[in-house]
This record gives C-alpha cells, structure tokens and sequence, in this order.
C-alpha cells in the first residue's frame, strides 16, 4: 500500500475519517419559542438592524470571531500545486487550530482557481461574511498580489500566514537568540535563504523590528539578491533595500562572516557554508520536513539552532502566531494588519519565554497556552496606536 493510499489501520487517516470540524449552534432549539427567536420572525427584526447599520452585524452575526481560510491549492505545505480538494484537510487543520488556540471560529475555502483576478473577486464577494481574511498556501508571487488587492478593498483584516506567520515568529525567536547570546538586533549580519512568500516577508519583518537593513543579505534560486541583477517585483525591492556591500555569488558567499542564517527555500546548504559563518552564530533552518541544513551539523558552528520540526528544539511554528494575531485583531474589530501589530506579535511571543531562555529554547512551546492570549493583548493595543481599530 503506497503512502498516499488510506490505510484503515493508520491513525493519521482515522482521525480525518469525515474531516475535523463541524458546526455547532450556540442558541437552543427545543421549543417553538426558539425557532421564532432564532429563525422566523424574530430573525428579521435584526436583519432589518442590520439593514440600518451594517456595523451591527458585529454584534448580532459571527462575523466578530470568525474568519475565512482561503486557499487556491497551488503552494500546500512541501507538496506543491495540489488543488484546492488536497488541500482541504490542511484548511481544516488550520481552522480546528483557530478554534483551539484561541478561541476563532474558522472556515475552510479552497477555490478552484489559481486567477489573481478570479480569487481577489470570489473573497471580495464572500467577505461580508466574516471578520478576517486569512490567506494560506497560495504560492509566490501571486500570493503578493492577492494579499495587496484584498487588503485595499476590504475593511477587514487581510493576512497570508505564510508570509507573515512565518515572519513574526522567526523575529521572537531572533530576538530572543540575540538576547541569551548579549547581542543587538541592529548589529546582526542576516543571511536570509529563500525569496519566496517567506523569505520576503522574514526579511521586511526583520528590518522592522530592529535589523540593520544594510546587514541583510537575500539569496534566490539564482544567487544573491542586489542591483547587480535584473530583477523585478519584490525582488528588485529587496534589492534596493538590502545588500550595502553588493555582494554577489552564492548562499556560501552571503554567509561568510554572516551571525544569521534564516532558511526558508527548501533547498539544502552546504556544511562548509555554515562553517563560514561568524562565531557564535545562530541558525534558523525552516525548510519542513527537510532542513536546509541539518540541525546537528549546524550545531557544530554556531551557538542556537532553529528548525520548523516538532522533534528539534525551538520549532518555528506559525501557530505561534496567526491565533493571536486574529484574536487581537478581531477583539479590536481592526480594519487591517499592520506592521506595528505583526511587532507587536513578535514581541509578546518573545516575552512568554524572555525569563528562562536556553539556546534550545528561545521560543514557547506551540503548545503554550500562555502566548495566544499574550498575542491577543499585544495585537489590540497595537492596532489601537496605529489607528485602525474600531473600538
């Protein structure tokens, strides 16, 4: 029986016999007096509410705690453009963990379509519905494209995890990593390996929460990321914005004297790379299931190791963060997510564990039940300063 064929026995098929969620009611319906309540008429006395003003429909709907997971298929976890029905069970994984963590109601939409235009109008359609917009395994560089469309037309919250999921915990762990080893984010040297949806992202998030971006060096598929290159995009952003020194060549040349390296490409790097990084040096190698490097080779040059595995220390998990992060934004009814929110996730995420670090643990557990409401408090504040919360 090949890996991808059900196995009755196998317990990862068991549990998603007849998928992972379900709807619930919240109100009873056991009487005649429920149904005219909850349904017919009572029901169009607060449409007509809403009809009135529309901001009711936060009081009087699920719109306040739910948010859509929208897919198109084409970037699922490490299995590539797999469509929008194999990648159900991921966006049903992604809702249960919603609920779990913090408390949001989520639903699964995996469109069958890969169109820029046909996906940013079917969630503009869908959007009164809900109360956010989280965006998940659609590849690069649509996924840019998608975010930056919705996010100007709808006034909710727009927000691909893949991106700035992966973004704001990659810095909680850097500051924390930089705190146990008594450095400075601004003084830090950053290789980041991968220009992806995640390597963007890692890098603008980087540079807003304290990274030099004179210190930052991006490398691509191609090599390192500079005016050098023609490029176009987000790449020739990178380019103008990172990479002081115009270095060119290879991953081997962006780490020389490097004190970071952020793995997020899928591809493997050398041992003799990493070995000519800066001493005391910190890796963070995300590539899941596959580490660009593998953590205990990587051990043998620098001081901490990252990965995105649950059987390494201090896993890179995004469930750090999106739970949070939506809590707090949909707490503050927020319009958008902005950049002072994604710090201030960082933050708090760092700070559950900023009093009893080790080098193999600068992160909390995923498992934490203290970082999803210390990522809620954080998220609405910040929301608050920056001007885009509703109350």
């Amino acid at each position: 029986m090949s890996a991808s064929t059900p196995d009755p026995a196998d317990p990862v098929f068991r549990l998603h016999l007849g998928g992972k969620m379900a709807v619930a009611s919240t109100v009873p319906l056991t009487s005649r007096e429920d149904l005219s309540l909850a349904y017919t008429p009572g029901v169009a006395r607060v449409c007509e509410a809403i009809a009135a003003d529309p901001d009711l429909a936060d009081d009087y709907t699920w719109v306040s705690h739910t948010v859509a997971v929208v897919t198109d298929g084409s970037a699922v976890l490490g299995l590539g453009n797999i469509g929008p029905r194999a990648a159900m069970p991921v966006m049903e994984g992604k809702a249960v963990l919603f609920k779990q963590f913090a408390g949001v109601d989520a639903v699964p939409v995996c469109l069958d379509t890969q169109d820029v235009d046909e996906i940013v109008a079917t969630v503009r359609a869908l959007a009164p519905s809900f109360g956010g917009i989280n965006l998940e395994d659609i590849s690069a560089p649509r996924c840019f494209e998608v975010e930056r469309r919705l996010d100007e037309a709808l006034p909710i919250p727009v927000f691909h995890d893949d991106q700035h999921g992966t973004a704001i915990v990659v810095l909680a762990a850097l500051r924390n990593a930089a705190a146990l080893l008594n450095r400075k984010l601004g003084d830090l040297r950053v290789a980041v390996s991968g220009a992806g949806a995640a390597g963007v992202a890692v890098t603008k998030m980087l540079i807003a929460g304290g990274v030099n971006p004179d210190q930052v060096v991006v490398c691509d598929s191609k090599g390192i990321i500079g005016r050098h290159r023609e490029l176009t995009g987000t790449k020739a952003e990178l380019a103008e914005t990172t990479n002081a020194e115009g270095r060119q060549g290879g991953i081997t040349e962006a780490l020389r004297d490097a004190d970071v390296l952020v793995g997020v490409s899928g591809g493997q790097i050398p041992e003799a790379a990493v070995a000519g990084m800066a001493p005391g040096g910190i890796v963070f190698a995300l590539a899941n299931p596959t580490p660009e490097v593998h953590p205990e080779v990587a051990a043998r040059h620098v001081a901490v190791v990252a990965t995105g595995r649950s059987d390494y220390p201090n896993q890179i998990n995004n469930v750090l963060a999106f739970p949070g992060v939506f809590r707090g934004a949909l707490d503050a009814r927020a319009t958008r997510i902005t950049d002072g929110m994604k710090v201030a996730a960082a933050d708090a995420i760092a700070n559950v564990v900023a009093e009893s670090l080790t080098a193999e643990a600068i992160v909390p557990s995923p498992l934490d039940p203290r970082v999803a409401p210390a990522v809620a408090e954080a998220v609405a504040e910040a929301a608050r300063r920056d001007g885009v919360a509703r109350r």
